[in-house]
């Protein structure tokens, strides 16, 4: 089959969420100028570069989150693993500007060295980035989306060492969780190697 989106694609759900996957849920936490702090997952975000590190996520609408890392120039970006599934989907809740999800969900936090966003004390990892893109989105009309999207440098990471195994961030440890569309999502829980083609074409030529 084929279809245009502008016409609609005919099924009970939108496929596009389900072909774009799975992707990583940007757990991003911010503050607000008064210092209040905010915590929502967005299921548009990866990284975008590793030289320097730099990672984005988009939203839908003027949220709380990207106000804020537009407000603030900062924000941290927490790794959800399985046992944090169910705090972060607590922190999709729509609460009023200055309510803590933090304390809604129970989150324990802990400080931030760079920015003055926390981060989820109990994440296996967290970027603090500053705010380096902000951009709204225009359809191929040129009329807005009211989309938005923060890109961020990462200038500092935190990793939990017990997952750290042989020298690296262990992701069978780590259990991350995946959004896939529609209301499903995948856990990371085991890993295989793949030499780049490049790579082994280069031994074969040795």
């Amino acid at each position: 089959m084929f279809y245009e989106p502008k016409n609609g694609h005919g099924f009970d759900y939108d496929p596009y969420k389900a072909i774009v996957a799975p992707r990583p849920i940007g757990w991003i936490s911010t503050v607000d100028k008064h210092g209040h702090p905010n915590i929502a997952p967005y299921s548009f975000f990866n990284a975008m570069s590793s030289r320097p590190m730099m990672v984005g996520f988009t939203s839908d609408g003027m949220k709380h989150s990207i106000s804020n890392a537009k407000e603030t120039g900062e924000f941290v970006y927490n790794v959800v693993n399985l046992p944090l599934l169910e705090a972060m989907n607590q922190t999709a809740l729509v609460l009023d500007q200055g309510v803590s999800e933090f304390e809604a969900a129970k989150i324990a936090t802990a400080p931030s060295k760079m920015v003055k966003a926390p981060r989820v004390a109990d994440s296996p990892a967290a970027l603090e980035c500053k705010v380096v893109h902000f951009h709204s989105f225009n359809d191929i009309e040129g009329k807005s989306a009211n989309r938005y999207i923060v890109v961020g440098q990462v200038v500092g990471v935190h990793i939990n060492e017990k997952y750290i195994r042989n020298g690296r961030f262990d992701l069978e440890l780590v259990q991350p969780v995946a959004r896939c569309g529609y209301r499903d999502y995948a856990v990371v829980s085991e890993i295989f190697e793949l030499m780049p083609a490049a790579e082994n074409a280069m031994q074969v030529l040795r």
